[in-house]
C-alpha cells in the first residue's frame, strides 16, 4: 500500500516511518514538511494511505484535503499531538486518530482497517473529511508547475471560465481547486459578493461601481486591464444591501 507520511516534525516522521517498517505491506512512497508541500507531493505521488499532522505550517491537514483534487482518493489517518482535534478527526471519519507519540499497537490496528477497505470506502470517508472545516484561511492557487499560498483578501475576483474556476489578481491569473459554491461558503461573507452565477468579487478590492442599463452595476476592477464585471439585476439588489448608499 503506498504510503505517504504528512508532518512538520521529523521526530513524528521518523518514528512512523520506522514503526511501519514493520508492516511490510507498506511502502512509504515520500514525505512532506508542511501543507503546501503535501499538497504538491500528495498529487503527484497518489499514495493510498495518508498518514496526516492537523497542524502544519501553510495549510493545516483539513486544508490539504481541501486542495487536493478529488481524482486523489488516499485514505486518511490523522496523527497528531493535538487532543482538542480529536473530536473533528473523528467527525471527519477518519480511520483512526492517532496521537503522538504513536503507539505501535494502535498503528498496527488503523493499518489493518485500512488494507482491508475498498476504493468506494475511502472515497466517501475523503470526502466526509474535506467537508470537516469550511472556512478558507489561505486558497492554493495554481498555475502551471507552480502553486502559490495566497490569503483571500489578495485575490480581486474568482471566475468560472470555460468549467475552470479561476482566481484574479492584480497581474497573475491562477486556477484553483475549489468550486464556487465553496468559495462563497468558506471565504468571509463581508469580504467577497456573488456578482453573479460564475463571478465571485472580492468587495474590497473593486475600484469603482457604475450605474449598467436600467438597474444593475457595472464593477471596475484595479487590474492592468481594468476588468468590468457586471453584477446581475438580481444581485444587484444585494449589492445595495451590502453597500450603503448605492
Amino acid at each position: 500500500m503506498r504510503t505517504f507520511i504528512a508532518d512538520d516534525e521529523e521526530p513524528a516522521r521518523a518514528r512512523l516511518r520506522r514503526l511501519l517498517a514493520a508492516h511490510p505491506e507498506i511502502q512509504v512512497v515520500g514525505e512532506a514538511r508542511d501543507g503546501l508541500e503535501a499538497v504538491q507531493k500528495i498529487e503527484a505521488l497518489q499514495p493510498e494511505l495518508l498518514f496526516l499532522d492537523i497542524e502544519m505550517p501553510g495549510l493545516t491537514g483539513f486544508e490539504v484535503l481541501q486542495s487536493i483534487p478529488p481524482t486523489v482518493t488516499p485514505y486518511v489517518i490523522f496523527a497528531t499531538g493535538y487532543d482538542q482535534h480529536a473530536l473533528a478527526a473523528f467527525e471527519a471519519n477518519a480511520l483512526a486518530y492517532l496521537l503522538k507519540p504513536v503507539e505501535p499497537e494502535r498503528l498496527a490496528q488503523a493499518v489493518d482497517r485500512a488494507r482491508k477497505l475498498g476504493a468506494g470506502e475511502r472515497e466517501h470517508i475523503l470526502e466526509v473529511a474535506r467537508e470537516s472545516t469550511k472556512t478558507l484561511r489561505q486558497i492554493v492557487c495554481r498555475k502551471r508547475d507552480r502553486l502559490v499560498l495566497m490569503a483571500p483578501e489578495q485575490i480581486f475576483w474568482f471566475q468560472v471560465e470555460d468549467g475552470v474556476v479561476k482566481a484574479h489578481t492584480a497581474t497573475e491569473t491562477f486556477w484553483v481547486n475549489y468550486q464556487l459554491s465553496e468559495l462563497e461558503s468558506g471565504l468571509p461573507n463581508e469580504l467577497f459578493f456573488r456578482a453573479r452565477r460564475e463571478v465571485l468579487v472580492n468587495l474590497n478590492r473593486i475600484k469603482e461601481i457604475r450605474p449598467y442599463f436600467k438597474s444593475g452595476f457595472l464593477l471596475i476592477m484595479p487590474d492592468a486591464a481594468a476588468t468590468e464585471i457586471v453584477v446581475s439585476e438580481r444581485q444587484a439588489r444585494a449589492l445595495r444591501q451590502r453597500i450603503p448608499g448605492l
